[in-house]
Order: C-alpha cells, then structure tokens, then sequence
C-alpha cells in the first residue's frame, strides 16, 4: 500500500488540494499546507520510489529563495499600478460622468442604456482591471435608469454583470498580467493578442442587445423625449456633429501615424486612437476659448501656427513638427467652426459633441497613451502603470478642480484606493506564495510529468488537449475564481501546450476568455455577487418619477447571465478556430536592418578605426591583411 501511494502521490496530492478547495478553505493556505503536508510524507516515502520522488531534507531550504524571488518579480509590480489607477478613476465620478454621457448619446435607440453600458463597461475595463469596481458602479449608477424606464430585469442585469467581466480580457487587464508571468512570455505581447478579442466580445454583448430589443422591444426601450438633454437651441441633439469631429480626428491621427515607423499592427490602432483623441480634445478647448467671437484671433493663431510648423519641418525637428500638425489640425478646425457660425449661424460644434469630448478623451487618452507606449517597446507593463497611477492622479485633480467639487479627488480617496489596491495586492502575492510552495513539492514528485504525460496523450493532438483544457477550466470556474486558476492550473496547462506545438500567447487569450465564466456562473459567480449586493432587494420609491419599484431576485440575476455566460463560450470558440486575431502580435514586433545598423556602428567608431579609414592610430586599418 505505502508503495503505491509513492508511485502516485503526484494525482493523490491533486486531489488532497481539490478536496480541501472544495471544504472552503482559503486557497493560499490550501495550497500552502497542502504543499508542506505532502512534502514530508515524500521525504518519508522517498526510498519507496527513488525514480519518481526526488524530494529530501535539504531542498527544504530553497523554499525561502523561491519566496524571495515571487516577491522580486517585476513584472507583478504592474498589479498594484494599474489597480489603483483603475480605482482613482473609478472613485473620482468618471464612470458616473461617462455612463450619464453615453447613456444620453445612445438613449433614444432601442437598448440605448444597455449599449452604453456595454461601451462603459469596455471604458472602465481598460482603466480599472478589476471587475468588482466595474460591476459595482455600474450597478449603482446604471441599475435603477434601467429599471426606471422599463428595461427587462434579466437584461439589465446580464448586460451589467457581464460588461464588468470585459475587464478580464481587455488590457490593460490584470489576468493577462498575472497569465504572461506563469506562461513566462511578454505581458506586451499577452495584451497585444488580447486587444482584438476583447472588442470583439464587447461587439458580440452588443449584438445580443441588439437582437433582443429587435426581437422584445419592450425589454430594451430607447429614453423618452423629455428625459433626453445637451440639445441645441432649435432642439437638434447635434449627435452629426460629433460624427463629423470623430471622423476629422481620425483621419488626422491617421495621417499623423502613417509619417512614423508604426505602420501595422495594434501598435498603429491604439497610437492612432491614441492621437485622434488628442485632436478632438485641442479641436473642443480651440472652440471653447475662441469661437465665433474670435474668429480673427483663430486666423491669426492658424497663421502662426503654419509658419511655426513650416519652420520646425525645415529644420529637421520632426517629432515637434508632427505635434504641431496636432494642435494645428485642431486650430483649424475651431477657424472653420467659428466662421460657419459667424457668417450663417450655423453649429458645427454642438453641445453633445463638446460634452462627450471633454468627458471621454481624458480616460480615454491616459489608456491608449499607457497601451500605446507599451506596445511599441517605449515602456515595460510596469512602467506603463506607474505613468497610469500618475495621470489618474492628475486627471482627477483637473477635474476637482474643473468642477469645483472637493468629492472628485481628496485625501480619503486616494487613502482608500491604496487599501483597496493592498489588499488585491497581498490577496494575489500570498496565493502566489502558496502556488510556489505547492509547485516545489508537485514538482518534486514528478507531477509535471504526470500532468504533461496525461495531456499529451489525449486523442486528437492539439485539438483534443484545447477541447479538453477549456472544458476543464470552463468547470472549474464554477467554483474557483480566475486568481486560482492562473495559479494552480495554467502552470500545469503550459509545458504540455508548448510541447504539442501550441502558442502561448494564443494559449493564454484562450484560457483568459475561458476564465471570464468564473465571474458570470450561476450561482458561484463573483460578478453575480457584486451586483447582488448593490441591486434593490426590496421594492422601493424612484427618486425621480416617485413611482413604487419593484426588487431585482436573485433568479433574475442569474437568468440574465445565462445567454452571457453562452457568448462567452462561443467567443472561446471564435479565438480556436481563429487564431489570426491573437498571432497578429507576431507581425507588430520591432524589424532590424542589419545595414542600418552597421551604419550607425560605423558613425560611432573613431576615425581611425572606421573601415578603410586613413586617419588616427597607424596600423588599426580594418582592411589591412591578416597574416595566417
């Protein structure tokens, strides 16, 4: 008996740590005292199975090291950062501000609510990284619009629940930080395989709204008319004019972009993004200091400006030359505004516009800025979300200060954001800490091999061991969240994966997909729980229409998740079967030319030293011919 159980103590000490996560024991302990209890029983053991355990004594003490080095690790600094930039921004009223903005631009149509929603909650993804502040604000803020102009109780809640879990998938996303370190790949390239997933899946949220308020036009209905602000003065919502001021900014940071070296690739989106909004926010500040009252100041602004860029192309200073033609995009476009509407009265630049401007590009700028300058190599993740964790401070005291409202940014808050970020923090180190003791010990025993053996011989090679992984983790997910499972299972996925010919990135998006379940299954779904604590539980009074409300139950909350958790699933399917929208991250990598780079060896050698050079030490000629 005892020689049996050292001959499988590998899936015997598996299933030890499936037993004690199912009896609801912390997982950083479970894994923890799992990893210490089988440790001593190996060494016991050893003599029994000399070729499968490999564990004695002495390799006790190489666990202080393997501690020491998971808190060494750079690359999980970039937690902290990009979680209290997403909790800044959170906390300060951007997400309030942007869902109030959205919610009108989109408010009319059919599912209106639900598509800004949708659109926030990819917003809030890119900034936040933690689904608990998404779902939780936009249950807040969203829930009772929703229920107050008749939205079905499933569909509001699904759309809420599941656009908070876009944050998992979207980068800057804190389990693709978390998936790169245990695949050992670049955290740039996880979140430049994922951009496209991501959108796609929002895309894929927003088209079953779509069908639904098709197809049961009483769940989704659009705003009614008087509940629709920012009109004109003839009662135009100038929605067309900000299609116009998009389109200019596009195109502008198109032309922009394509003077530069970033020619393909997510790279050349998100910089192009990136610009665009820089543009469109120079466009609204241009028009808002001078407008139609100053016109000949605009003139006269656009003018100088030409000269000045003239000058800057001339003289060879072409990355000012190329922020000039920015703020000179923008200039012009205020020029031509305020002559329209001093000579026929006519508003290029309407209050929606204006409005969406100043309330979108800040956030949106800080993200694509952050993505923009990883993508290209500028900046390492880590360094990306410090520069997040510092705009996000100075975004929100520009905006206490714009609105004169000491509730945007304070003290307190940032005093909370930094316990909230701590305690993310600890909660992912310590099961990380947990995860190396378990792994020194299911290593030691051979449990690689076991694992690496069992999925390599599953029938139909590649495409049985990615069937049998995503079925696997997609249960899994019923009961663990998606911490756990990068910890504990992904580092048993990847060796195999890799051995059977399988990127690791597109591997990672797969998996990363996947673990968005584990927020949204009924009825374990952390999703479902945050927006259950803040959904009403009893029927209440609307603020604003005094109408009696009834409560959101729990069935309708986990009904509404279902056809979410489904697109889930079929947005998994779409990334296996189309790998092209991850393996794209292979095109955008940085290309080295060889003679360019041999020119530039060159202009840094003395001159003596330079190939067939005559000048300098005698006798360093590098054509001169070598004796034998």
């Amino acid at each position: 008996m005892a020689e049996f159980i050292a001959q499988n103590l590998a899936p015997i000490m598996f299933a030890a740590l499936v037993i004690f996560l199912l009896l609801g024991y912390p997982v950083a302990f479970s894994l923890a005292a799992n990893g210490l209890l089988f440790f001593f029983l190996a060494v016991e053991l050893a003599p029994l199975a000399p070729q499968t355990i490999t564990l004695s004594w002495p390799l006790l003490g190489a666990l202080p090291d393997r501690v020491f080095g998971t808190m060494s690790n750079e690359v999980l600094l970039a937690i902290p950062f990009f979680t209290f930039m997403g909790l800044i921004l959170e906390r300060s009223g951007m997400a309030e501000d942007l869902l109030d903005t959205i919610g009108q631009l989109f408010g009319p149509v059919r599912g209106g609510l639900a598509f800004a929603v949708i659109f926030v909650g990819a917003l809030l993804a890119a900034t936040t990284g933690v689904v608990a502040a998404s779902v939780i604000s936009m249950g807040l803020i969203s829930l009772p619009i929703m229920l107050r102009y008749g939205y079905d109780r499933r569909l509001a809640s699904g759309v809420i629940a599941a656009s908070g879990t876009l944050a998992q998938i979207i980068p800057p996303s804190l389990v693709l930080i978390v998936m790169a370190d245990q695949l050992g790949r670049s955290v740039g390239d996880m979140y430049e395989g994922a951009f496209l997933p991501g959108i796609i899946l929002a895309g894929l949220y927003a088209g079953y709204v779509a069908l639904m308020a098709l197809i049961f036009p009483k769940s989704a209905p659009g705003l009614p008319q008087e509940a629709i602000g920012f009109r004109e003065p003839d009662g135009s919502r100038g929605v067309w004019q900000l299609g116009v001021l998009v389109v200019f900014s596009g195109f502008v940071g198109y032309y922009v972009l394509s003077q530069t070296q970033t020619k393909s690739g997510a790279d050349f989106v998100i910089l192009t993004i990136c610009v665009a909004t820089v543009v469109a926010l120079i466009c609204a500040l241009m028009n808002l200091m001078l407008g139609a009252r100053r016109v000949v100041i605009s003139a006269v602004l656009v003018a100088a400006l030409i000269a000045l860029y003239i000058a800057l192309h001339r003289t060879g200073y072409e990355s000012l030359a190329l922020l000039m033609e920015m703020i000179l995009a923008g200039a012009f476009y205020a020029l031509i505004v305020g002559l329209l509407e001093k000579v026929t009265g006519f508003r290029l630049m309407s209050r929606m516009a204006v409005q969406t401007t100043f309330v979108m590009v800040p956030p949106l700028l800080l993200i694509f800025l952050v993505l923009g300058t990883i993508f290209i190599g500028l900046a390492t993740p880590t360094e990306g979300g410090a520069m997040g964790a510092l705009g996000s401070l100075i975004l929100a005291a520009i905006k206490r200060r714009l609105d004169n409202n000491p509730n945007r940014f304070n003290w307190l808050l940032v005093r909370q954001a930094t316990e909230a970020t701590a305690k993310l923090s600890a909660f992912v180190l310590f099961i990380l800490i947990g995860a190396r003791v378990f792994s020194l010990t299911f290593y030691g025993v051979n449990g690689h091999i076991w694992v690496e053996h069992l999925l390599t011989s599953l029938p139909g090679g590649s495409t049985g061991f990615l069937i049998f992984t995503n079925v696997l983790v997609f249960f899994l997910a019923f009961f663990l969240d998606f911490f756990e499972l990068a910890f504990i299972i992904v580092p048993l996925l990847g060796p195999p994966a890799e051995k059977l010919g399988i990127d690791l990135i597109w591997f990672g998006v797969i998996l990363g997909v996947n673990m968005q379940t584990s927020f949204m299954h009924p009825p374990f779904g952390f999703a479902l729980f945050f927006l259950r604590s803040v959904a009403p539980k009893v029927p209440y009074l609307d603020r604003v229409t005094g109408k009696r409300m009834e409560p959101v139950t729990t069935g309708q909350i986990y009904w509404g998740a279902v056809p979410f958790v489904i697109i889930q699933v079929i947005m998994v399917a779409i990334v296996v079967m189309f790998p092209q929208i991850v393996m794209h991250y292979k095109g955008s990598g940085v290309t080295v030319d060889p003679a360019a780079v041999q020119k530039s060896l060159d202009n840094i050698l003395m001159p003596g030293l330079a190939p067939g050079g005559d000048g300098g030490l005698p006798g360093l000629n590098f054509d001169a011919p070598k004796s034998p």
